[in-house]
């Protein structure tokens, strides 16, 4: 009695065209992934060495990602400077606000804000004494 042993295997073949001589030729999908995420030099039947110049999916994807995660900080940076600026200004409007208040409080009590001096009649002393003062000065 004889024994008899089958083996089968099934190989996945993908054409290629040779970029010096136009032959076509097969080779497994495998070996065609590995020199597409490689590329290492492989070789046509003719001889002519070639290699796989274009950036893998998964090269692209990585740089994709980078780029998405540098917009991202870029924007974080402009939030961030943006929020600083904001904090900036508020600073300058309330010590702004703050020194309008002063100057209000003392005319309301008849002190002249040119010239420091107090008044029982601020408005015809204003309109007398300062002539060029006006509303839109203070």
């Amino acid at each position: 009695m004889k024994n008899a042993i089958t083996i089968t295997r099934t190989v996945s073949i993908k054409t290629e065209t040779c970029c010096r001589c136009g032959c076509v030729f097969g080779m497994e999908e495998g070996f065609m992934r590995d020199r597409r995420n490689d590329h290492q030099s492989f070789y046509c039947p003719n001889g002519h060495g070639q290699h796989y110049t274009g950036k893998t999916d998964a090269q692209k994807a990585r740089e994709e990602a980078d780029s998405q995660r540098e917009r991202a900080l870029e924007v974080e940076r402009w939030w961030r400077q943006e929020q600083q600026e904001h904090a900036r200004t508020e600073l300058s409007r309330r010590a702004y606000k703050g020194q309008v208040t002063k100057i209000k409080r003392r005319v309301g009590k008849g002190v002249c804000p040119c010239c420091n001096r107090t008044f029982a009649n601020l408005a015809s002393h204003m309109t007398t004494q300062h002539p060029d003062w006006s509303d839109d000065d203070a």
